[in-house]
């Protein structure tokens, strides 16, 4: 089955039906002949500090196998198609669409013709989300792809070229606007129980103050005063994953940060909080879709 966003971005530049796409394979060959490197798969982090990790990346095939990680993925496809598995769907995201793909969604990633497609992309993490809607479920998005005007113009400052950075207060903005076109276009769920943010809060704070240590539902429990499986039902609700799942990609993240700073794998695994190398690795492909080793070399793809 294949899910196209329904009509078209009044605000985004018009685009031709994804099978005919001369004018997207001509901007392309035009950026190869400017840039060599991207005839090669590459990808560009954003290096300026923040609370949102936001990329640029290049793919001409298969970009990532299925992974799932606990951020919403907000993007915008710049040139060719983007096309990846969603929810039981066969998605194609085309210059004019708004991607959003909600924490913890399995999800893969290609090139949806022989072209390529080049995109921008961030990750925003739902607490940054709950600091806004205070405790509502995380609003969800249908179908992975939006043409709502509202979320393009809320997503334009996370998608902007990495060159500029994001100044705190303008991020702090953005994500207020963000969440907000979340829950306009998305909805409230309806006949859920009400949530206890403050206790889930509380052991969201507990984990990230121990996550050097090994972390049960008890220890959350005692920590946040609220029953251990109502509190793990209400931080899946708030923050779209499970405290176990929430640890281990606190850890990834500083495994990340380690192995960029120049530490080998299995010291930085070590240093992260993983038993092993191997550990570690079952755990970074099921979140980003690739081996440490093949994610790094794309980032140094473009050094």
């Amino acid at each position: 089955m294949i899910n196209a966003a329904a009509g078209r971005n009044p605000e985004a530049p018009r685009v031709k039906h994804p099978i005919q796409h001369g004018s997207i394979a001509a901007s392309i060959l035009m950026d190869r002949k400017a840039n060599p490197s991207s005839t090669s798969d590459w990808v560009i982090r954003s290096t300026t500090p923040g609370s949102v990790e936001r990329i640029e990346a290049w793919f001409g095939g298969h970009g990532y196998d299925p992974h799932r990680h606990d951020t919403y993925s907000i993007g915008r496809t710049l040139a060719g198609v983007q096309s990846f598995h969603y929810k039981g769907a066969l998605c194609h995201g085309v210059p004019g669409n708004t991607l959003v793909l909600h924490p913890d969604e399995v999800h893969d990633g290609m090139a949806g013709t022989e072209v390529g497609f080049r995109y921008r992309m961030a990750y925003i993490d739902p607490s940054l989300i709950q600091n806004v809607l205070g405790g509502e479920p995380l609003p969800f998005i249908a179908g992975g792809l939006s043409c709502d005007p509202r979320l393009y113009r809320a997503s334009e400052a996370f998608v902007q070229a990495l060159d500029h950075p994001l100044e705190t207060l303008e991020e702090q903005d953005a994500v207020y606007d963000l969440a907000m076109a979340l829950r306009a276009v998305g909805g409230k769920p309806r006949g859920r129980k009400r949530l206890d943010y403050r206790s889930a809060e509380r052991a969201r704070a507990f984990i990230m103050e121990h996550l050097h240590v090994g972390i049960t539902l008890e220890m959350l429990e005692q920590a946040s005063g609220r029953e251990q499986w109502s509190l793990s039902r209400d931080f899946r609700a708030l923050y779209g994953t499970s405290p176990y799942r929430f640890v281990t990609l606190r850890r990834l993240d500083s495994f990340r940060r380690l192995i960029l700073d120049g530490f080998t794998l299995v010291d930085a695994a070590l240093a992260a909080g993983f038993h092993d190398q191997s550990h570690m690795t079952r755990h970074f492909t099921r979140t980003y879709g690739v081996p440490p080793l093949r994610w790094l070399e794309r980032l140094r793809a473009v050094r």
